[in-house]
Order: C-alpha cells, then structure tokens, then sequence
C-alpha cells in the first residue's frame, strides 16, 4: 500500500470514527487543540499525524492507535463501538438488545 493510500484509509477510520460519536470536526478540532483545517486533512489523507496528535486524537474518539493506524479493532475498541451506539437507543430498544444479549449467552 502506497503512503498515500495508507494515508487515506486512515482518515476514513479518523472520520467514521468521530461521525460515530457525533462529533463535528470543529468539536474533535477543539478537544485536541488544532485547527479545524488539520482534522479536514487528516480525513482526507492529505497529511500525515503526529505521534502527539495521534494520542489525542485516541483519547478524544476512544479508539487504539491500532485502529486508527491499522484498521484492526481490539475487544475493547468493539465494546466501545457498542457502547457509544447503545446510548442513542430508546428504552424499548435497549430492553430488545438485552434480551437478544441474555438469549445469546444462555445458547452458546
């Protein structure tokens, strides 16, 4: 894969990664302290990160730098993937995901 393909896909993961929380670009801008315009970048693979932006940027979006770099998900990338999304469901919708949960672990 060539630097600028990697580049690239490591923007998208950046991106859906931060539409996942709901976040603006502006908003992940402001929680990392950069420009709006370095985030744009980053998606679109247009420059490379720094390992200091890098770690603020896993801390702000709640991801491994091995996702963001990789595109591998760890056990706990996954649970908080899972996590994030549960909170924009409706009560009814949690108990269906609890139930479907409980039905799971009891036929393994």
């Amino acid at each position: 894969m060539s630097e600028v393909d990697f580049l690239k896909e490591m923007g998208k993961r950046i991106m859906a990664r931060r539409k996942a929380l709901c976040f603006t670009q502006e908003a992940l801008a402001e929680k990392i302290d950069v420009s709006t315009q370095m985030i744009s970048n980053l998606e679109l693979g247009k420059k490379a990160i720094r390992p200091e932006n890098l770690a603020k940027i896993c801390k702000a979006l709640q991801i491994s730098s091995d996702y963001i770099l990789t595109g591998s998900n760890t056990p706990k990338d996954d649970i908080n993937t899972i996590s994030d999304s549960l909170t924009a469901l409706s009560a009814d919708e949690l108990t269906i995901i609890k139930n479907l949960i409980e039905y799971m672990i009891r036929n393994k």
